[in-house]
């Protein structure tokens, strides 16, 4: 599972705290844990004012990569930061995000063009989030065919079936699971990823909503997510999920893991 580490973001209350307050020893510490505790990459995303993030971006990755070697992934709603802030990183890492909404993609492709940058694409476009599975999957072949147009391979699209409230919700995730079932068949080279904390807003014990929404897209083919990989009964319950879909060889993974502490105290 390639685990993006998503505590270094300024949407999370104490993490904008820290943001604000120039607090790097709360920054560093998140990068530590998060690598400790087995991410693949850490997400930095600054969530500050437009004019501000430029700046912001830098002093969060210059702090994260004094504490870590893994790869980052750059995270912002603004295609336009992407540019300088990738020449800011010791390695590619991710891109988060494109769609086929606006100019996104056009901005970010020619940058990750010719690189071994990976970019989350997400499947929405112009005109939002598609209502149905079939949409989005007309979205990611846009998609495709843009990184195809660009000498981009498949195998660095992390492609994001866009997550909605499980609370209002008709069929609960069948959409989801249909959207990543269908795109791994199109292009089994492709990642899935996805974030759990959207599925559970409004909902008691957030929880366990998340935990299960993980565990099922797992099943349907989902390699990748955006969690707190500190978060040791999510960790705990992707591992063994990974085991049990034949995606860990003899168990080796998991063993590994709870030898190395991951998991708390048996």
């Amino acid at each position: 599972m390639i685990i993006i580490g998503e505590k270094i973001n300024g949407s999370i209350p104490k993490t904008a705290a820290a943001i604000a307050e120039k607090n790097e020893k709360y920054i560093r510490s998140l990068a530590r844990k998060q690598t400790k505790a087995r991410a693949s990459y850490l997400d930095v995303c600054a969530s500050v004012a437009v004019e501000k993030e430029p700046e912001t971006l830098k002093w969060l990755i210059d702090l994260v990569q004094a504490e870590s070697d893994l790869p980052i992934s750059l995270d912002s709603p603004n295609a336009g930061v992407f540019k300088e802030a990738v020449k800011l990183c010791k390695k590619p890492g991710i891109i988060n995000s494109v769609s086929m909404e606006g100019d996104k993609i056009d901005q970010v492709f020619p940058v990750i063009a010719g690189t071994a940058w990976n970019v989350v694409a997400l499947l929405c476009d112009n005109s939002g989030i598609p209502q149905d599975s079939q949409q989005r999957i007309d979205v990611f072949k846009q998609i495709l065919k843009k990184a195809e147009s660009f000498k981009i391979d498949p195998s660095r699209l992390f492609v994001d079936p866009v997550v909605e409230m499980l609370c209002t919700a008709e069929d609960g995730i069948a959409k989801i699971t249909e959207t990543i079932k269908a795109v791994k068949e199109i292009c089994p080279e492709v990642h899935i990823t996805s974030g759990a904390s959207n599925i559970s807003y409004n909902l008691p014990m957030r929880k366990f909503i998340n935990r299960g929404f993980i565990i099922l897209c797992m099943g349907a083919g989902m390699d990748s997510a955006i969690i707190d990989p500190t978060n040791e009964d999510m960790l705990a319950l992707i591992y063994a999920a990974e085991a049990l879909l034949g995606r860990d060889e003899m168990c080796m993974n998991y063993i590994s893991a709870f030898r190395d502490g991951l998991f708390g105290e048996a």
